[in-house]
């Protein structure tokens, strides 16, 4: 168990490092326009990378949740037990809490670096209303979350069935994550996952952590409804 812990720390650890790295220190690199900064396409595409190389290197080990919503979601679908879930879930939040952290002494290094508690996507954080990038809603912050976060779940499950080919469901899931920010970085700068969540919103101020709710709840709500939808499509 405290190896599988560990790799479950690990791998959260990489996919906030990764996804909220690349969204703090990369987007805009330069300035706005700069040719260098990778911008949403890029973010989207570092969550994905995150979890593929996660999977492939700490699969094996853990299973490769790294986020809450996915052991949930997992046990919903009759694939995890119950007795695992809190010490799953709680190196995970602590992965990814020490990923914020080293993300913020990173940042900080050009003496410049400042979070602006009051700016959508602060410290890559995740919200709804004055907080969210696109100024999309509670209700539509929330509609959001639940669903891509179900379709996530849908995914993995399906990719990691024994009937599915074997091998590839790393990359089913990380393409999946990157097509979730893809469509959700605008509405709620993409959670699908308490842990990424929790971990940045602690250094990004007070209006991310009133809002942390919903990026629990949501998610939570998603991958259950995700992981006994797959358990009916499944069901023989």
């Amino acid at each position: 168990m405290m190896k599988r812990l560990g790799a479950e720390l690990v791998g959260t650890f990489w996919l906030v490092l990764g996804g909220c790295g690349s969204a703090v220190l990369a987007a805009k690199f330069g300035g706005d326009g700069n040719p260098l900064g990778i911008g949403l396409l890029g973010v989207s595409l570092a969550f994905g990378l995150t979890v593929l190389t996660g999977a492939y290197a700490l699969g094996h080990i853990s299973g490769g949740h790294f986020n809450p919503a996915v052991s949930l979601g997992l046990w919903a679908g009759g694939r995890f037990p119950a007795r695992d879930l809190l010490p799953y879930i709680v190196a995970q939040v602590v992965g990814a809490i020490l990923a914020a952290f080293i993300l913020m002494q990173i940042a900080s290094g050009t003496g410049t670096f400042t979070v602006d508690p009051n700016a959508p996507g602060a410290f890559a954080s995740n919200g709804y209303g004055a907080l969210s990038p696109g100024g999309y809603n509670v209700a539509a912050g929330f509609l959001c979350e639940v669903t891509m976060t179900a379709m996530f779940l849908t995914v993995i499950l399906g990719a990691t069935s024994p009937r599915a080919p074997a091998g590839f469901a790393p990359i089913a899931i990380g393409l999946a994550l990157t097509l979730i920010h893809l469509i959700s970085i605008p509405v709620t700068n993409t959670s699908v996952n308490p842990a990424r969540s929790t971990g940045v919103a602690l250094f990004a101020g007070p209006g991310a952590l009133s809002q942390l709710w919903l990026f629990w709840l949501a998610p939570i709500l998603g991958g259950l409804l995700g992981g006994y939808l797959h358990r009916m499509l499944e069901r023989d």
